[in-house]
């Protein structure tokens, strides 16, 4: 996928958790304040979709609805900070830290959660702030979410 573009550019990740979501608010405002377009990369990976494996878990997944979830999930955390910088919206299948990587090339800045869906796979693949803050190719900033917001995301879908 190409993720270039002319003039600055801010690439974040979002995958639905407090994290991401604050990690989105904060490269919005940093979209704003230095006059860069707002990169948004929303990645999805079926477990099992490739190598030696069950039938992918997710066989269903329907990427339309996919990039309707991440415009709703936009709208709903943007609208909270008011002004919302140009911005494009990118779905992408593939594992997410080497997606978030490919986007860094020509970026500013990478943004990113410091906790997201990951869990038990996290422990044995490394996380994917990690990955990104070693592999990317331009600065990256690693967000941790409010407790607030982690306590209200366990309890709570929306943003």
């Amino acid at each position: 996928m190409d993720f270039s573009g002319s003039g600055p550019r801010v690439v974040v990740g979002v995958d639905g958790s407090p994290s991401s979501y604050a990690a989105l608010r904060w490269a919005a405002r940093q979209a704003r304040q230095t006059g860069a377009t707002l990169t948004v990369v929303g990645v999805f990976d079926v477990p099992g979709a490739t190598g030696w494996s069950a039938p992918p878990v997710d066989a269903a997944f329907d990427e339309e609805q996919a990039r309707k979830a991440l415009s709703e999930e936009l709208g709903a955390v943007l609208s909270r900070s008011g002004d919302i910088p140009p911005l494009e919206q990118h779905v992408v299948r593939g594992n997410p830290a080497k997606v978030l990587i490919e986007a860094s090339a020509g970026a500013d800045l990478l943004v990113v959660g410091s906790r997201g869906r990951g869990g038990f796979a996290s422990l044995l693949l490394g996380s994917v702030s990690q990955q990104c803050a070693v592999h990317a190719s331009c600065p990256v900033v690693i967000v941790r979410a409010e407790a607030s917001e982690e306590a209200a995301g366990a309890t709570d879908t929306a943003p």
